[in-house]
C-alpha cells in the first residue's frame, strides 16, 4: 500500500475511535473539587480508665495553608492520647467555610468528636492594628480571646492550641495540671527581656507604666494555654483584653506583636507556671526571617513552630530545617500526583 494510503487509513481509524469514546462526564469518577485534600487518619481507641472528657480549642482556616498545620496538630493529639475517644475538639472558624471544613474533618477523622463554632471576624476586625507580620493580623488569630463567649457554659476548662504545633505526649497530662486558682496556665519564660514586647510610648506613659505594679511579669506564649473558662467569664477577661486593643488602636502605639501583648498586659505575673516541655516554641524562627532553630534543653511534650517559618512551607520548598522532619510524619496533606488517569 502506498505511504499516503497508510496516512489516510490511520486518520480514519483515529476519527472512528474518537467518535466511539464515551463522553468525559461518564468516565470521570472524581473532579479536583471532589478529591479530599487530606488522607484519612487511622482510628484511635481508648486505653484504660477513660472517664474524663478533655476539651481542646483550635482555629481552622480553610482559606490558608494553616489548615494543614491544624490537621497535623489534631492527629498528633489523638496518636499520643491514652483516651483519644474522650477528647473533644472545639473548632473556631468563619461560617462561610463550615461546609468545606465539615467535609474535610469527617473525611480525615471519621471518628473525631468535634463541633464547629462560628467566629464572626467583625467582632474584632475594628480592634486589630497592623503588626510585624501579616499572619498576625488575621481576625482568627484573635479568636482565642472569645473562647469563653463562644463555647457552651457547660465547658469550664479548655486547652487552647495553635495551628503550627504537634503534641508528642499524652494531652491528659496537660489537662490535669492544677491551676491553683489562676485563670490561665502556660509555660513562662522569665529570662526573656519583657520590656521588648512594648514600645517606649507604653513604658514612658505615666499610667500605662504602672500596669504591672505589684506583679512580676514574665513572657508566655499564647499558642498553648490551659484556661479556666468559668473564672474567665466571671471576671470579664474578654472585655479587659479588648480594652488594651482599643488603646493600641487609638493614638497610642504600645506594641507590635498582634494578639500576644494584650494577653501579657492582662495576665503576665498571674499565670500558673506550666513545665517548659509543653511548649518548645520558636521552631519557626523569628517573625521576620524564620530561620532554623534548635530545641531548648530538656524534655519535649510539644513542638511549636511559632515564628515566620512553617514546616509545611519549608518542606514543600525542599528547604526544610532539621526539626521539620519531626513534623512531617503527622502531615496528612494529599499531594497532587504527577500522573493522571484521565
Amino acid at each position: 500500500m502506498p505511504p499516503e494510503n497508510y496516512l489516510i487509513t490511520t486518520v480514519l481509524l483515529l476519527l472512528i475511535l474518537l467518535h466511539l469514546r464515551p463522553p468525559a462526564t461518564v468516565t470521570a469518577s472524581f473532579t479536583a473539587a471532589d478529591t479530599p485534600k487530606f488522607r484519612e487518619a487511622p482510628a484511635f481507641r481508648n486505653g484504660k480508665n477513660c472517664s474524663t472528657t478533655i476539651h481542646i480549642a483550635m482555629t481552622l482556616d480553610y482559606s490558608s495553608p494553616y489548615l494543614r498545620g491544624s490537621i497535623a496538630g489534631v492527629l498528633s493529639v489523638l496518636q499520643h492520647a491514652t483516651c483519644p475517644e474522650n477528647t473533644f475538639f472545639h473548632f473556631l472558624a468563619v461560617h462561610r467555610h463550615f461546609n468545606n471544613l465539615n467535609k474535610t474533618i469527617t473525611s480525615t477523622f471519621p471518628y473525631l468528636n468535634f463541633k464547629l463554632y462560628n467566629f464572626n471576624p467583625t467582632l474584632v476586625r475594628h480592634l486589630i492594628s497592623s503588626s510585624v507580620r501579616r499572619a498576625l493580623d488575621q481576625p482568627l488569630n484573635y479568636a482565642r480571646i472569645y473562647l469563653a463567649d463562644l463555647l457552651p457554659t457547660t465547658v469550664n476548662r479548655i486547652i487552647y492550641l495553635d495551628s503550627d504545633l504537634i503534641v508528642v505526649d499524652d494531652i491528659a497530662k496537660l489537662w490535669n495540671i492544677d491551676l491553683n486558682g489562676r485563670v490561665l496556665g502556660a509555660p513562662e519564660y522569665c529570662h526573656a527581656n519583657f520590656t521588648h514586647y512594648f514600645t517606649n510610648k507604653f513604658w514612658f506613659h505615666p499610667t500605662f507604666s504602672n500596669t504591672f505594679k505589684n506583679r512580676t511579669p514574665c513572657y508566655f506564649n499564647t499558642g498553648v494555654m490551659v484556661i479556666d473558662l468559668q473564672k474567665w467569664r466571671n471576671n470579664g477577661y474578654t472585655r479587659k483584653l479588648e480594652h488594651w486593643m482599643r488603646v493600641q488602636k487609638s493614638r497610642y502605639r504600645i506594641y507590635e506583636l498582634g494578639s500576644l501583648p494584650p494577653f501579657l498586659l492582662v495576665f503576665a505575673g498571674n499565670v500558673k507556671q506550666v513545665e517548659h516541655k509543653w511548649n518548645q516554641h520558636g521552631l519557626g524562627g523569628d517573625n521576620l526571617e524564620g530561620q532554623c532553630r534548635d530545641l531548648h534543653p530538656g524534655p519535649v511534650s510539644l513542638l511549636h513552630w511559632s515564628g515566620k517559618g512553617k514546616p509545611w512551607l519549608r518542606l514543600d520548598s525542599k528547604k526544610p530545617c532539621p526539626l521539620d522532619s519531626l513534623w512531617a510524619p503527622y502531615d496528612l496533606f494529599r499531594h497532587e500526583s504527577l500522573f493522571s488517569d484521565i
